[in-house]
């Protein structure tokens, strides 16, 4: 059993490297975070950042650098993120096991602990 708060999948590495070499951020970390908004009060942010603060978990899978906020651990705990191709594009998909609603765009949750601040759709 694995440690990492949020789990990778290799579609979904693949596709960050694509990125990372894309917009010239060798070198970058993923970060993946919870934000209050959207229409069910959490949303998830993903972004590059190149330094690992103090308050960071942080892991690597698939040859990706993971930083997650040890604030936003719990709400992510065993989240997977995949990248699925389909005749309309790829995007990414978020599967989080703690999330008890979310909203039609799937961006949005909350969890049984965590109602964040919920916005008009």
């Amino acid at each position: 059993m694995s440690n990492d708060v949020v789990i990778l999948t290799e579609a979904a590495a693949l596709h960050i490297k694509e990125m990372i070499k894309h917009n010239e951020e060798e070198g970058a970390l993923l970060r993946v975070s919870v934000k209050g908004g959207g229409c069910s009060g959490l949303s998830y942010g993903m972004g590059f950042d190149h330094e690992v603060k103090e308050n960071d978990l942080h892991s690597e899978q698939h040859g990706i650098q993971i930083l997650v906020d040890k604030e936003d651990a719990a709400i992510l705990k065993g989240t997977k993120i995949d990248f699925k191709q389909s005749m309309m594009g790829g995007g990414f998909t978020i599967e989080n096991p703690n999330a008890i609603a979310s909203c039609g765009c799937g961006s949005s949750f909350r969890t049984a602990t965590a109602t964040g601040t919920p916005e008009e759709c």
